[in-house]
């Protein structure tokens, strides 16, 4: 491991604002009182890599409770550094395997939850990986408030077109939806927010798919 990721590591566990796995499964049902210290809703980011989406939408909703997720800790510690260096109060990183989500929330704990440029995991043996695959949409229907939106951004044809199946499949409610979402009348200061990954997916000239979709 580089030397940068180890003093990473070091780094986020005294970050007040990264929790890990037995002090997030200690908050399940309190976030909100006993982390944020308010009673605003809550939103999760899945997969979030370096963090920018949760922070920019934290510094677009103050009144709004923000965490996002990811095992990594040297990816996680970007954001979380930003946060803490901007005094940025709603935001929080919880570093966890994805599948293990409803040991740390409540049901209906959730307000929105959003998955941007997830691993597609392209190979039929991985389906079940897929973050839009049944197995994870049902847990995010349990944390979920009644009419909760699920958003996906992602630059893979192959996860767009599978989560779309999934979604008439199972019978839920798609609310937006395109293939090329930087051509479409849709962007506003939200869906124009990039990360990282998506900066070059864009540079590269690659078409960037969205849906949003709820269990209702």
């Amino acid at each position: 491991m580089g030397k940068d990721k180890l003093r990473r590591f070091a780094e986020i566990t005294a970050f007040e604002n990264v929790i890990e796995l037995e002090d997030g499964k200690i908050l399940k049902g309190k976030w909100a009182e006993q982390h944020f210290k308010n009673k605003y809703p809550l939103i999760l980011e899945l997969g979030c890599g370096k963090g920018e989406y949760t922070v920019n939408l934290a510094r677009l909703f103050p009144e709004i409770n923000f965490i996002g997720i990811d095992y990594k800790g040297n990816r996680i510690w970007r954001g979380a550094k930003t946060a803490l260096e901007e005094n940025i109060p709603n935001v929080a990183f919880l570093r966890i395997q994805i599948e293990n989500l409803t040991d740390y929330f409540l049901e209906n704990e959730i307000s929105e939850i959003w998955i941007t440029f997830p691993d597609p995991q392209p190979q039929i043996s991985r389906e079940k990986k897929r973050l839009t695959s049944p197995r994870f949409l049902n847990m995010y229907k349990l944390v979920l408030i009644e009419k909760g939106p699920v958003h996906l951004k992602t630059d893979s044809d192959l996860l767009y077109i599978y989560t779309g199946q999934k979604i008439e499949e199972l019978r839920l409610r798609t609310h937006v939806k395109t293939d090329n979402l930087y051509h479409s009348p849709l962007v506003d200061e939200v869906l124009s927010i990039k990360t990282y990954y998506e900066k070059k997916y864009l540079a590269n000239d690659k078409n960037i798919n969205y849906l949003k979709f709820s269990f209702e």
